[in-house]
């Protein structure tokens, strides 16, 4: 037995709770197991628990076996002196608190296949490891299970917000710059972007808004995609505008090699990418304060529509002609940084302003965004649940991710509802 499993089975009640007693031979009765602690100390707080005729309130400790106590210097340790219960797999051992008193201890007996179970769900190769049951989950289960997610996906995005800031000087326009540049880079290009953005402060950018060449010698020059040993007649100029602006601004180029293009579509290559945002810029001011503005979600996609430069009508990369085409942030381009920028902008923008109508305004404009179209997705769908929109895949991604890929069966209300089940 884990002392992880032993924990959730003490949390979850799933023991046997008749003529329960302490190894000592005093009656015992769980009135309330406490609330887990994830922290250090204790592992549950406020337990309420009778031994004979006394009534304790106070802190449990979990352990496999008794003697772990000793092993992880409990004894020593004032925040253990609060303990009122050792609940243990295995008692091998008394223990005592640091002014030399007896700690009652419990051996728990916990469901005989729970073991079992957990350890088939581990053992699962699936999708998810919970795969075969997932058709028995009540779909209210899952419904607020998903609401759970969906708010701990933005506040787990919502700190990453917060560090930005707090490099930036709370400069919110700075922050959702760099985070806007990152999904830029959907995913295999993201790592580059945001280190483009972070080389290349807005202020430098809010400089040049009206001259599209210069923002393009700039965010081109940072990227280090003009250092092609041959350039046309564009990039040449975009060099030596860069030249110039490098030296003025003391700028340094991220190395070249960070930017991925294999099995990318040309829509979706840095150049592109680059391009696109390039005129972003120069279309847009303040763009972050314009996005808390919005009225609608018609609104705030018109924000990001924009085309690139005539040059990259014809190229795709750096010296070689393409046919000509438009080349506008696309539909899906927009649905990614709504969702993974505006949203979650608004959502903590929302906290830091104590504005509940804010944050509830992010999590109806994810209801109103289509579901995401991806692997994780598709698979979920197989497993007849399906994403209505992007308020829904969003939680799915966050619960594929974040609990079915690390095995985080005991933390999940739908790894819950498996183990406990049928009882």
């Amino acid at each position: 037995m884990k002392e992880a499993l032993l924990q959730y089975a003490w949390q979850h009640k799933l023991f046997y709770n008749n003529n329960l007693t302490t190894v000592n031979g005093n009656t015992l009765e769980i009135i309330d197991p406490g609330q887990l602690n994830t922290d250090a100390g204790p592992d549950f707080f406020n337990a309420k628990i009778k031994i004979g005729n006394t009534l304790w309130v106070g802190n449990v400790e979990v352990h496999v076996n008794s003697s772990d106590w000793e092993n992880h210097h409990h004894t020593e340790n004032k925040a253990y002196s609060t303990i009122i219960l050792h609940v243990v797999a295995n008692w091998n051992a008394n223990i005592y608190r640091t002014n030399g008193e007896e700690i009652e201890q419990f051996v728990l007996p916990y469901y005989q296949d729970l073991e079992q179970r957990y350890d088939a769900l581990l053992q699962q190769d699936a999708f998810v490891a919970c795969a075969d049951r997932l058709a028995c989950v009540p779909r209210i289960l899952l419904s607020g299970w998903k609401n759970a997610l969906l708010t701990e996906r933005l506040e787990r995005k919502t700190n990453d917000i917060e560090t930005l800031l707090a490099n930036s000087q709370n400069d919110w326009e700075e922050a959702f710059y760099i985070t806007l540049a990152r999904n830029f880079g959907t995913g295999i290009n993201s790592i580059p972007f945001e280190l483009l953005a972070k080389s290349l402060p807005q202020v430098y950018l809010a400089k040049h808004k009206d001259n599209l060449f210069q923002l393009e010698a700039m965010l081109f020059g940072q990227s280090g995609l003009l250092n092609d040993t041959s350039k046309d007649d564009y990039s040449q100029a975009l060099k030596e505008e860069y030249d110039f602006l490098k030296r003025k601004y003391q700028l340094q180029p991220i190395n070249h090699h960070l930017w991925k293009l294999l099995r990318l579509r040309p829509h979706n290559f840095p150049h592109i990418r680059i391009a696109q945002f390039a005129s972003l810029t120069y279309n847009s001011t303040k763009l972050f304060s314009k996005v808390i503005n919005a009225k609608s979600l018609a609104e705030m996609e018109s924000l990001f529509q924009c085309n690139t430069s005539d040059y990259w009508q014809l190229h795709y990369t750096f010296n070689k002609l393409s046919a000509s085409k438009n080349k506008p942030i696309g539909k899906s381009t927009v649905k990614v940084l709504l969702i993974n920028t505006v949203i979650p902008f608004l959502f903590s923008y929302g906290k830091y302003k104590d504005d509940e109508r804010m944050q509830e305004k992010a999590l109806t404009l994810l209801e109103q965004i289509p579901s995401e179209q991806n692997s994780i997705i598709a698979n979920w769908k197989q497993h007849n649940i399906a994403a209505s929109s992007a308020f829904d895949s969003q939680a799915l991604i966050h619960l594929k991710k974040n609990y079915c890929d690390t095995k985080k069966c005991l933390q999940c209300r739908i790894g819950h509802f498996v183990l406990s089940q049928n009882r």
